[in-house]
This record gives structure tokens, C-alpha cells and sequence, in this order.
């Protein structure tokens, strides 16, 4: 008899769009909270607001066409807007040239998150994460939110930095971010309805400093020591955005624009991974038949050694249990495009400058797409029948020129916390406690992840 599919926690959707000022109160505490049936298998969306006119592309080949169109589609302005107090001019927001060139400097720094490289770095920081697990009263619930926040952030701290978290920076970028995530999501929401949104906008800037204030002197040490002419201590992917030159001119970044990098990498190095290890472990909480796989799979593969790269590429049902988890909580929920030009797609005639989305949220759960779209199943990688599905119906890294560069290193930092966890802890979760998905800058649990730790004997 085979166990019944488990359908965690994600906002029902209405039978009817709301009215626009219902999906404004409703959405100024979650994007996804304002979709209705149709929006899950509609092939071509449209929403008209105050602020801005929006389409949402569903089907599979524009879905294709947006993403593989890389500088035809540009990061919409709202977007940039958002998230210009943390992480500036960089690679995720810069467009078209400008963008080119940010991305030739910046992709050599990205040799080091070489698998084999990164992994030694990646097993300390959750080796890490275990001591301060076994140092906790386990016969509580633990919030394990926080804890995948301090955990990816020194993963990410130790290859930016060539240096360890502690936990007084970790709270201080875990409560910041969520600060920054609460105020700029509200400013969004206001400019899209056409309302004054300054004070947001304003008050993001404080918790989006105190992030970039945690790593400002090591920045501003390194970027003035090289400078100088001294011999660099760490050949580390700051150290590569240092001395980084223009393709053209040969320049090298400014401080400002080191800083701006550095955010860049450290946000997207840090929260998709972190919302992702703790929707991980939550689903495998609450799936025990999954959760003994994962680790008979982790024992027979790895047995008490140290994990290694070699060790997860044969661990299957572990990536499956990943690729499942981001298919069902993508970090980023949406990718924003603007329409640069008068063109046509299916019946629609689109204006340009307005939002073209593209949905992670919508495709990766859209039953045209996935059986039990809505469903935890693993296994579902593992059937041919799905084999194109998984190619088309699932980016929750993007594609095409854009594609998130540094996938592999999530996958594997994803992998590494899932495999260490499974063999030395039973997962459950707190009696009564049920989530709830939120998604504004990224998927996040409303209130923590409240999960029990029982030691294997």
C-alpha cells in the first residue's frame, strides 16, 4: 500500500478575481494570497490597476520566450526600484549593456563556488548548525527559521569573505531582511496602485544599511588594501570582484560598486537558500515515509563519513526532495519583466513599459503541467513521463541568460543541510502548528517554522 500524497500549506485560491481594492488589502501582506482557481492554468493574464498594467505569461512557450529573451525582456523598473537600497547598480538589477559588462566582471568570481571547492566550506557551516542544534532544549519545538538564515549566511560568509558567522551578525541580517522585505513589498504594493509611497520607501533604507553594515568594513579593508599594492590574504569572490576589470575600459569596480555586488551575491547567496532549507525540512517533517528514505539513501551512500560532492551526486532522492521543494515554495514566487516595445502575445496586445510576470508560483503548480500540482512528490522526478515537464515547467533559478549563476551551489548547500540533518535527527512538527507561506521579496514562513529534533540512536 502506498502512502497518501501530502498537500502542505499554501493560500486557497477564490473561485473569482477579487475587486481591486480587495487584492490591494489582501495583497499588501502576501503577493500570492491575491491569486484566484483561474490563475493557476490561465495561458495569458491581465491586470489592470491605478499604477500599472500587468500581464502574466502562463504558457509554457512564453514562458520560454520571456526567460531565453534575457536583455528583450529587462528587469521592470518596480522591481530595481524594490531592491535598490540593498543591493544597488548590480548584476541582478542592472539591464541590457550594462548589464553585459557587470556580468562579464563579475563571472569569474563565481570559479569559486566550484563544487568540490565550496564543499569543505558548506560542511563546516552545517556542522555548525548541528552543535548549535545539539546545545538546544530538544524537547521543545525549535523555530528553525532563523537558524536556515544563520546557517546559509555563513555557507555564503565563508565563500564571499573567507570567514565565519557568528550569531549576533546572523540576527542582525535575519531581522533586517525581514524589516526590508515588510516595508519594501508595502512600498510596491502602493506604487502599483498609483498611491504615495515614499514613507515605505524611506523607511526600507534603514534595515537594507544594517545588512550592507555587516559586511562594509571587511569590504572596505580588502577593496583599500588592494589599492594599496598589498598582496591579498584570501583568494576568496570578494577578492574577485576587487580586482575585477571592465571589458572595454579595464576599469576596475568603485568601492560603492563592490559593496553593491558583494549585497547582491550575499542576498541571493543567502534568502532563496535559506527559504528553501526551511521548506525542506518542514515538508520531510511532515512526511516520515519520505524522510526514512532520505536517510537509509544518506546512510548507504555516505554511512558516518563526511558528506562530500561525490557523495550527494549519487544521493537521488535527496535532489529529489530539493527540486520537489522548490517546485512547490520557489523563493522568488515571480520574475517581473517590462515590456520594452508595442508586440503581441496570444490575443493580447501589449503596451509597452507595462509588468510582464512570469510565475514560478503558477507554472510549477499548474495541473495542465504537474499531476497533484499542489502535492509533495518527490518521486515525481523520477518518472519519465515527466521528463519534460522538468525541463519546461520548472525555473525556479530562471533560465536562459539570466539564469541564476550560482544554482549548483544552492543545490548542493540545500543538499548537504537535508543530508546531515536526516542522519542525525528525527523531524517532526510542533503538535498544531501549521505554516503559512507568505511571498513578497521571497516565500517565507508567516509566523517560523516550528519543527521538533529527535536524536537517532
Amino acid at each position: 500500500m502506498t502512502d497518501p500524497l501530502f498537500t502542505p500549506p499554501f493560500p486557497q485560491p477564490t473561485r473569482n478575481k477579487r475587486t481591486m481594492l480587495r487584492r490591494f488589502f489582501i495583497g499588501w501582506h502576501s503577493w500570492i494570497h491575491v491569486l484566484f482557481e483561474k490563475s493557476y492554468t490561465m495561458k495569458m493574464g491581465e491586470v489592470r490597476g491605478r499604477g500599472q498594467l500587468m500581464y502574466i505569461a502562463n504558457e509554457l512557450p512564453l514562458v520560454d520566450r520571456i526567460l531565453k529573451g534575457g536583455t528583450e525582456f529587462p528587469k521592470h523598473p518596480e522591481l530595481v526600484k524594490g531592491l535598490w537600497p540593498l543591493i544597488g547598480n548590480s548584476v541582478f538589477s542592472a539591464n541590457g549593456q550594462d548589464w553585459e559588462h557587470q556580468r562579464a566582471m563579475v563571472n569569474p568570481a563565481f570559479a569559486h563556488t566550484a563544487l568540490t571547492k565550496s564543499m569543505p566550506m558548506m560542511v563546516g557551516a552545517v556542522d555548525a548548525f548541528l552543535d548549535r542544534i545539539d546545545g538546544m532544549d530538544r524537547r521543545k519545538a525549535i523555530n528553525i527559521d532563523p537558524m536556515m538564515t544563520h546557517v546559509a549566511a555563513d555557507i555564503i560568509f565563508r565563500t564571499l569573505f573567507s570567514q565565519t558567522l557568528d550569531s549576533e551578525r546572523s540576527a542582525i541580517i535575519h531581522q533586517a531582511f525581514g524589516r526590508f522585505q515588510r516595508l519594501s513589498h508595502s512600498a510596491s504594493m502602493l506604487d502599483l496602485y498609483g498611491l504615495p509611497n515614499r514613507w515605505f520607501a524611506r523607511r526600507s533604507e534603514r534595515p537594507a544599511q544594517a545588512i550592507r553594515n555587516v559586511f562594509r568594513p571587511i569590504v572596505e579593508e580588502r577593496f583599500t588594501a588592494f589599492h594599496a599594492g598589498e598582496t591579498p590574504a584570501h583568494k576568496d569572490i570578494l577578492q574577485s570582484l576587487i580586482e575585477a576589470r571592465h571589458p572595454e575600459s579595464g576599469a576596475h569596480f568603485t568601492l560603492r560598486q563592490v559593496m553593491d555586488q558583494v549585497a547582491t551575491i550575499f542576498l541571493a547567496g543567502h534568502e532563496t537558500s535559506a527559504s528553501t532549507m526551511t521548506w525542506a525540512l518542514y515538508l520531510l517533517a511532515e512526511c516520515p515515509h519520505i524522510q526514512d528514505r532520505g536517510r537509509a539513501e544518506v546512510m548507504t551512500v555516505a554511512g558516518d563519513a563526511p558528506l562530500s560532492a561525490a557523495m550527494l551526486k549519487d544521493m537521488g532522492a535527496v535532489r529529489n526532495i530539493f527540486r520537489e521543494t522548490l517546485r512547490l515554495y520557489p523563493p522568488l514566487a515571480f520574475f517581473p519583466r517590462e515590456v520594452p516595445c508595442p508586440m503581441q502575445m496570444r490575443d493580447k496586445n501589449l503596451e509597452p513599459g507595462a509588468m510582464l510576470v512570469v510565475a514560478p508560483w503558477l507554472t510549477q503548480r499548474n495541473e495542465e503541467n504537474w499531476a497533484c500540482p499542489h502535492s509533495f512528490d518527490p518521486d515525481r522526478f523520477d518518472d519519465p513521463a515527466n521528463a519534460e515537464m522538468a525541463r519546461q515547467a520548472w525555473f525556479p533559478f530562471s533560465r536562459g541568460p539570466r539564469v541564476c549563476v550560482g544554482a549548483g551551489f544552492a543545490q548542493q548547500e540545500v543538499m548537504t543541510v537535508i543530508a546531515a540533518v536526516l542522519r542525525r535527527y528525527r523531524l517532526s512538527v510542533k503538535s498544531g502548528f501549521k505554516p503559512e507561506p507568505i511571498s513578497r521579496l521571497t516565500v517565507r514562513p508567516r509566523k517560523g517554522m516550528m519543527l521538533r529534533f529527535e536524536a537517532i540512536s
